[in-house]
Formats: C-alpha cells, structure tokens, sequence
C-alpha cells in the first residue's frame, strides 16, 4: 500500500534499491545530493546534476524534463553518506513559470524497481520559490527512511546548495544551468491533456489500458535505444542520450510529427514528402506536410546502426531502454504500442483533414448560383474530389510505410519474448520451467486497430497485478447497450480457437469466459516460482466443473469447489483473514509472526458466475478484497455478467470500476488516454486441439510439489 506523505512525514524502505519518480506540469531540473549526518555537502562531487549526472549510488537525468526516474542505489553510496536529498529546480528561459507556485504542483514517489510504490509526496503550498528539497532518504540506527521536506528557496539553485553548506555554490549552480542549457532543446514537456471519448464510461476508466513506465530520455541506463521510426499511445521508450540540437518544439510552419518524442526516428529519408496527417491551423492550402522521418540531426548516426540506401535498420529484439532483457523487451513493446496509435491517430487526422476541405471546396462551387451548373462547376467539383483523393493516397502511403516497419518489427520481437509475454503459440512453452523470480510484467491479450488489423501488439500488465480482473461473459447486446457490436462479431469468427463461425451464443460465451480466466491461471502460475502462486475457486453453482477440469486433474486445485453459500464463505472468510494478517505483518514488520498455516503463496481467487450465491456480507467481503487484497498478494479474476447483477443496483458500481474488464472474444472496449482510440482487445486462447495450457499446468504443479 503506497503511503500518501505529508510535509515533514516519514516512512521506512524495505529495500535499498529504489527509483525516484518525479511528476510536474512542465520541465524541470531534477538532481541528487549526497549529505553526511548533518546533511553537509563535501564538495561538488556529492552533488548528481545534470552535467555530472552519475555518483556513487545515483544516477540522475541529463536534461529538464516534466517527468523524471532517479535511480538509487542506496547499498552503494559511500560509508560517509547518510542524506541523500532530492532536489528539484525550474529551468531558466522565456515562456517557462519563473516560480513553483505558477507551475502545477509537482509530485515525487518512491518506487521499487519492479514498479511497486513504496510513499508519494505532493508539493503543495509552493510561492515565489524556483528550488525545492522535495524528499529526502536518510539512514537511521542503519535502517534506510524517506522523509517529504518541501522545502523551497527563493534564491533558486544558488540559495538552496549554500545552504547545504556546499563551498562555492554559486559556480555549481552556473554549471548546472549551462549543462541544462545545452540540453534544452531536447527537454521533454508535459504530455498535452487529451479528451479522449471513451466507449464505456462505466465499465472501462481510463484506466482501463495499463500503462507501462517509461524512462524519459535523461534517466535511462546504457542500452540500445528503440527505434521504429513511427507515430502510441501506450503508457509512454526513451533514447539513452538527447539528440544534440533536436527542437521539442518545432516552428509554427514547420511539419507537426507525431512520432513519440521518447523513440529515436529510424525511417530514412523519404526523396518526395508526404502530406502530414494532422495539419496546424496555418497549414498551406495544398494540405498538411509530412511527418516524414530523417536521420539524426547534424549527420549523426543512428542508435541502432547506420541507415541502409535502400530502408531503414533491420529491426532488433530488446532494442530500447532496459537493465535487463525483460524490461527492455517490455519498453520495446510497448513503444510499438505508442507508434502504432500515433500513426493511426496522424492518418485518422488527415483523412479528417481532407473530407473538410473537399465539403469546404463543394460549397464553395455551390455558393454562388450563377456558376453553379455548367462546365465550370463541374470541373470545380472534378478538382476538389481529385485533390481529396491525392491527400488520403499519400497518408495512406505515409501510414503503410510505418505499419510495415511495425510489422517488420513485431515479426522480430514475437519470438523473442519470455514466456509471461509470449503468446500460447509460441515455442517457448514447450520446454518452459519454472523461474525462480517474479517477472515484471504479464501478457492478457492482444490490440489491435481497424486500419491495422493483422498487427497485434502484446497487451502487458505490470506484475503484480494492481487492480483485479473481470471477464465479461455477458452476450453483445448486453454488453454494449442493447446493440450488437458487429466488430466484436467479426472478430469473434476471425479467433483461431473458435468453437463456432458465427457469434457464439449466450452458453458459448459463458464457457469461453471461463477457459480464459482457466488460461489466466495457467499463466500466473507458470511464471511465478513454484510455490509463490496458489489459485482459489468460487463456483456457487456448479457450473464452471468443464472448464476447471484442467486445474483439478493436474493438482493445481485439491477438488472441485463447495457449491452454494457455504463455499462462498468458506473461501471469502479464509482470504478475508489472510490480508488482514498480511496487512498487521507488514504495518508492524513482524512477517515472521504469521501463523503456521498461513499460505504466504500470492492468491488468485476466481469468482464464476458472480454474484450469484452472494449475499450482503460475502458482497462486503469481496469489495474489501477487492480493495486491499492486491497490495498483499490476493487478487481477483471475475466472471460475470454485469447485467445479471442489475438487482443489486448502484452497490456493485464501485466494484466493476475497480476491476480492469476484458472479454472472451475480441472486442473494441479499451480506450487509451494519449489519443483517444478505441482498441480491440482479443483475449490469449491455445490453439485449436493444444494440450499446452494443461501441460503448463501440469508442470506448475509438479514444480509445486517438489521439496
């Protein structure tokens, strides 16, 4: 559970390696200091800022940006260090809020490196000042705390390093405003709000698509940058150094690129610009410019290589910002992700673009009834229509060179992936075993879009998993709102593992709903090291006995569930008293009181049929499950229809908005927040006739049962 600081409010670390996240409304610059007990600096060596970004211990971005990571290793800072402060200042320059109290307030949290928050501070009740000591890591009778101090200084760098006690601050803080200077036209501002309408207001927040952490441009370690040379959406990959000279912000008459400003661009240099797909106000009548992709600026050479005369670099797998292979395949996939919804977005943008100007032309050759019949008008109306098609050929052509090196991509990354991000088709899972660690992230499906259909993009979650999950075994109509989604139709004949050609009736959808939540299972146990994974079932009717059949013949699950309301209890009351011994354990640091027969295996509880067999206080016991279970290792996986839990009225709303809804047939529900897109989710089912989910289950369970 993240703790929610207030100024002066201190919370203990379990770890000791951590990242610093920062969050504000614009750039700013964001640096490290070293301090020994009294918070004394030595010299200019305790000090990591962006023109000396890395110390013992620490490493800091190099340039301003509005979202930062600082990663600490606070196992190997020197002996003499025990204050480590994070300080936060605003860049100099015109059009940039002089003061904090201007900006929005900038948020600060510290996180594991699996993404965990550990605490979050706000910075609010900010004035005149432009420096700010935003938190603080301090050792204590050698244990490691993080303190929110706020403590802000109207003289700005100068001010706050000299008072630290550091000599000659002044010059330091010269020099860390020259080394941002030098990086300003690569600071990365915040992302523009984006209304983004969503499908479901309901059933699917925004939330609804996880978003994957990115490292921003600066705060990247040393690896290979990704490059696509396309336009997301996704939750948002950075290069591991600015591109010297590289404009954030480009002329007005300048081409809008829609590219991701976090991803290299690898495209080479097209001879005959394309139209841009989404046009400024003061585009020329001609149409918008392109959002054609170069090689880096002042001749440098690419990050992956140098650019072939006849394309762009061979794609490679894990190419993009990572400490490890895993986390670097996650970024790159994602970072298609993100291209792909920025090429869409851009060709959506300009077919837009050229409709309105052909309705705007038509009219035109309308307007006035002396021309309106006549050579003349038909030629007017020939032209507009002429110059239409013109505009939508070249952002087509603009859109299918990216997709195919969208495409060209995923070819190389597929095979490449781990067994939690792969597909149940691939190779992977027929020697898989076991891991010893936890990975980072899980696959649930695939997305894709219209303009894109045969591109799937891996749908990754963050492990583990933060929010519980529903599957929606509820026919079409219900679903979305009395009409029949024909996609979803269509989609749903397209499966490979289709049990039917045609849209699969109100039984098919309810078993298919819980096969999937069954292959969900699968999956988490596989990839969580034996015995840290346990699965608990809730079936009151006793309908779900096909689909659980796997679970129970490989010994996943001990027998089938108790049906009625005495199971329901049984199972809500056992959960219900695990988080609140894991809650007491963690908020007293007493893990080594927990009783005996206390699984301290992570729980994944799948409700089927839900809330058929519950009353008012099983209801209670799984919202509170629902709420506090994910931060001690109990997640949920629900099966239901929603409408069948009419009755209960608005009391279950709170329920199904906590929960991240996903489909047994592909579906366009999920919306992304970046641009607005309606994604198709298509859920991971085994081929047609595989025996691979319950082989995986198979060996998750004799795994288990080894000493």
């Amino acid at each position: 559970m993240t703790a929610e600081l207030v100024r002066g409010q201190n919370h203990p670390l379990d770890r000791t390696r951590v990242e610093i996240r920062v969050a504000a409304g614009g750039p700013v610059i964001a640096g490290v200091t070293l301090g020994d007990a009294d918070g004394r600096l030595a010299g200019p060596e305790a000090v990591a800022h962006p023109g000396a970004p890395r110390r013992a211990g620490v490493e800091v971005p190099r340039q301003a940006a509005a979202e930062h990571r600082i990663v600490v290793d606070l196992d190997a800072l020197p002996e003499a260090v025990h204050r480590v402060g994070v300080l936060l200042a605003l860049p100099g320059g015109s059009g940039a809020p002089a003061t904090f109290g201007a900006a929005a307030a900038p948020s600060v949290t510290v996180t594991g490196l699996d993404g965990t928050a550990l605490a979050r501070y706000t910075l609010t009740g900010l004035g005149p000042e432009s420096a700010v000591v935003a938190v603080e890591l301090y050792r204590r009778q050698g244990a490691w705390k993080v303190r929110a101090v706020g403590q802000g200084y109207e003289g700005g760098l100068p001010a706050m390093l000299h008072d630290q006690g550091l000599p000659r601050a002044t010059d330091l803080a010269a020099e860390i405003e020259q080394a941002v200077g030098l990086g300003q036209d690569g600071s990365v501002p915040a992302p523009a709000p984006v209304a983004a309408a969503r499908t479901e207001s309901s059933a699917s927040p925004a939330g609804d698509l996880p978003s994957p952490a990115h490292r921003t441009a600066s705060d990247a370690p040393t690896a290979p940058a990704h490059g696509t040379g396309t336009g997301p959406a996704a939750a948002a990959a950075a290069a591991v150094a600015p591109e010297a000279g590289a404009p954030s912000n480009p002329p007005a008459d300048a081409p809008v690129d829609y590219r991701h400003p976090r991803r290299h661009t690898t495209t080479s240099t097209s001879p005959d610009p394309s139209p841009s797909p989404a046009p400024p106000p003061s585009a020329p009548a001609d149409g918008p410019a392109t959002t054609d992709a170069t090689t880096p600026p002042n001749g440098a050479t690419p990050p992956n290589g140098p650019v072939p005369p006849d394309g762009p670099p061979v794609p490679v797998a894990g190419d993009a910002v990572g400490w490890s292979m895993e986390e670097r395949l996650y970024h790159q996939v994602w970072g298609m992700f993100e291209d792909l919804a920025r090429s869409v977005a851009a060709y959506r943008s300009a077919a837009d673009f050229a409709r309105t100007r052909l309705e705007e032309e038509l009219d035109d050759a309308l307007a006035d009834p002396r021309s309106r019949l006549g050579t003349a008008a038909d030629a007017a109306r020939a032209t507009a229509r002429d110059r239409h098609a013109t505009l939508l050929t070249r952002a087509r052509a603009v859109l299918d060179r990216d997709l195919g090196q969208l495409v060209a991509e995923s070819e190389v990354v597929e095979p490449a992936l781990p067994p939690a991000f792969a597909g149940w088709d691939s190779p992977v899972w027929q020697g898989h075993h076991a891991s010893p660690e936890r990975p980072m992230a899980l696959r649930l499906g695939d997305l894709h879009l219209p303009e894109a259909p045969d591109l799937r993009i891996p749908m990754l979650v963050r492990l583990p998993l933060e929010r519980g999950l529903w599957i929606d075994s509820g026919p079409p109509a219900q679903a979305h709102g009395g009409r029949p989604d024909p996609e979803r139709e269509v989609g749903r004949r397209e499966l490979g593992s289709a049990l039917t050609d045609g849209p699969p009736d109100e039984a098919a959808l309810r078993r298919l709903a819980m096969e999937t939540a069954v292959a969900l299972a699968a999956r988490l146990l596989a990839v969580h090291p034996p015995g840290g994974f346990a699965v608990q079932v809730i079936d009151p009717a006793g309908g779900a006995a096909p689909a659980l059949a796997p679970l129970v013949e490989s010994g996943v699950l001990p027998a089938l569930p108790v049906p009625g309301a005495p199971g329901v209890a049984s199972v809500l009351d056992d959960l219900t008293r695990r988080v609140e011994l894991m809650q007491m354990a963690v908020r007293h640091r007493a893990a080594d009181a927990l009783p005996p027969d206390l699984d301290p295996a992570d729980q994944l509880l799948i409700v089927h049929d839900f809330p058929y067999g519950f009353d008012d206080r099983a209801l209670t016991r799984l919202r509170y499950l629902a709420d506090e279970g994910p931060a001690v290792g109990v997640h949920l996986l629900i099966v239901a229809d929603r409408a069948g839990a009419r009755e209960h009225g608005p009391v279950l709303d709170p329920l199904w908005r906590s929960l991240l809804r996903i489909t047994p047939v592909p579906d366009a529900h999920l919306a992304d927040p970046w641009v607005g897109h309606a994604w198709t989710y298509e859920p991971l089912l085994a081929p047609r006739g595989s025996q691979v989910v319950r082989q995986t289950l198979e060996r998750a369970a004799a795994a288990r049962r080894l000493p």
